[in-house]
This record gives C-alpha cells, structure tokens and sequence, in this order.
C-alpha cells in the first residue's frame, strides 16, 4: 500500500480547497469594506484632503480583488498541503494577518480612525511578513503570491499616513452628517 497521493488527488486536493478558500476570502474582503462603508460615498472620507498619490478609486476595487484571489489560492496551496512541516502555523499566521486585514476598514473608514488604522497596517505588515515566510517553507509558491499583497499594504501603509498628516484634525472625527429633506 502507498500512502502517499497520487499527481491527481494533489490536484484534486488543491482544486477543492481553492474553490472554496478562493471565493471565501474575496466574499469577507468585500463584506468588511461594505460593511464599513469603505471609500467614495462615505461622507467622512470625501471630506478628507486627498494626498497627490491618491489613486483613481476604481484601482482599489480591481486591485484587492486581485490580492484576495492571490491570497486565497496561496492559503489553498498550504492547506492543500497536507501532512507538510510547519502547515499548522502557516495557517494560523495568515489567519492573524487576515483578521487585521479586515479589521482595518472598519477601523479607518466606520471609526474614522486614521491613527488606529495606520497602527493596523503596521501589524499587518509585520503578520504579513511572518505568513510570507512560514507560507515559504510549506509552498515557496504560495509565498511568492503574497508578495503584490506585501508591496500593496506597504503602499496603503504610506497612503494612510499622508491622509493622517493631511488631515490631522479629522482623526476619530464625526463625519458630516447628511440631511435630506423632502417636502410634503
């Protein structure tokens, strides 16, 4: 009897984990941005002076679709691991990177916390340093797919400590409060 999977169950393994690990973390990206009402349209951030590297909006749509895709087959690749050394922890860091990931939306844009949210970032990218390399004894494949995600909070990193120089006194400020009135 040979205990090891034969080419096909492995791919078998990573197909069935990617189908569900993939769709699952771009639906709790997605849920964590619109729950917090992340960008254009929430009051408080279009009130905000907007640093010159400021992005067009649409680039962060396409851009943390693209992330969370990577970032869901590079988990279904170390989960698809099965039996592999160091697995277990590999998994659990990305779990604690991603909960910050989440996290930060509601932070910045629910909370109105530029200051908190930069303190999030940095975290993150510290847990995402740490995923990177347990992700690259397991799968170096997978590690590699967490690099664009790496480069990208580094940037958001940047982007939200120009907001918060930018902006200083809105820092856990009310946002304006819209009225719309209608006459009867």
């Amino acid at each position: 009897m040979n205990p090891i999977a034969s080419p096909a169950q492995l791919r078998a393994s990573l197909l069935r984990w990617s189908l569900v690990l993939v769709p699952l973390i771009v639906l709790l990206g997605f849920v964590s941005g619109k729950v917090a009402a992340s960008g254009p349209g929430n009051a408080w951030f279009d009130a905000l002076a907007k640093p010159g590297i400021y992005p067009p909006p649409i680039t962060f749509a396409i851009v943390w679709t693209l992330l969370y895709v990577m970032m869901g087959f590079a988990l279904a690749l170390i989960c698809a691991a099965r039996g592999a050394r160091g697995r277990g922890p590999a998994v659990i860091a990305f779990a604690v990177q991603f909960v910050l990931n989440l996290a930060w939306s509601p932070v910045f844009f629910a909370m109105h916390q530029m200051t908190g949210g930069l303190i999030v970032l940095g975290l993150m990218v510290t847990a995402v340093i740490i995923t990177i390399l347990l992700f690259a004894r397991v799968r170096p494949v997978a590690a590699l797919l967490l690099a664009p995600y790496l480069a990208w909070i580094c940037f958001a990193s940047y982007l939200n400590f120009a907001f918060l120089q930018l902006n200083p006194d809105m820092d856990g400020a009310e946002g304006p409060r819209a009225v719309e009135r209608f006459e009867i």
